[in-house]
This record gives structure tokens, C-alpha cells and sequence, in this order.
């Protein structure tokens, strides 16, 4: 059975290069699949329910497919409706395939490790 988290991992800090203290940051770890998905969409609506620029952290995940790339997504426009400024770091080799894949790469808030 497929099993995925989102872990807080703290503040996101003002350090040089990253003004952008005053949020948080969080790590995706496991496998984005059918099975995890709608766990992971609950926990990424309480994720953004707070307030400043928010980092994720996507070095953890091991697997992804199409539903992964669509949680991604959801998470994307809830945190642009909700006004916060969100950044996914670390994007897996198999979720970049599947946003170039469906033209979907310019949609996705990727920075810099």
C-alpha cells in the first residue's frame, strides 16, 4: 500500500538571496498515487491556510503519476485564491515529464534548490 506525508518543516527564514521570510516550509515525502492523494488534499488545505510565502519540498517523493501532478495542481490554485505566494522545490523527474507532457510545466511555481 501506497503511503505519502506532508511534514512541516518550519519557517521559511529571511537568509541571503530568500527575502522572503515570514512563511513556512514543508516536505512531500512518499509516493503521490490514487491511494494518497486525498489525504494529501486535506492536509494541503490546512497547509494553506495560513498566511505568508509557502516553500514544498518535494525531494521525498519516491513515485508520482498523473494524480500526483493534479494534487500539485490543486494546491497551486487554492494558495493563488487564497493570496499566498507558494514555490515547489525538488520536482521529481517523473512529475516534470508528465507537466511536459500535458503542457502544464509553465503552470508550476518551480525555484531553485
Amino acid at each position: 500500500m501506497s503511503e505519502a506525508r506532508l511534514q512541516p518543516l518550519g519557517p521559511t527564514g529571511e537568509a541571503p538571496g530568500n527575502p522572503r521570510g515570514g512563511g513556512e516550509r514543508f516536505a512531500l515525502v512518499g509516493v503521490l498515487d490514487f491511494t494518497t492523494v486525498c489525504t494529501l488534499l486535506r492536509d494541503g488545505e490546512r497547509m494553506l491556510a495560513g498566511e505568508g510565502p509557502l516553500d514544498i519540498d518535494l525531494a521525498g517523493v519516491r513515485e508520482a503519476n498523473s494524480a500526483g501532478l493534479a494534487l500539485l495542481l490543486e494546491w497551486i490554485d487554492l494558495a493563488k485564491r487564497r493570496g499566498r505566494p507558494l514555490r515547489l522545490f525538488n520536482l521529481p523527474e517523473s512529475l516534470d515529464h508528465l507537466a511536459e507532457l500535458a503542457n502544464l510545466g509553465p503552470l508550476l511555481p518551480l525555484a531553485d534548490a
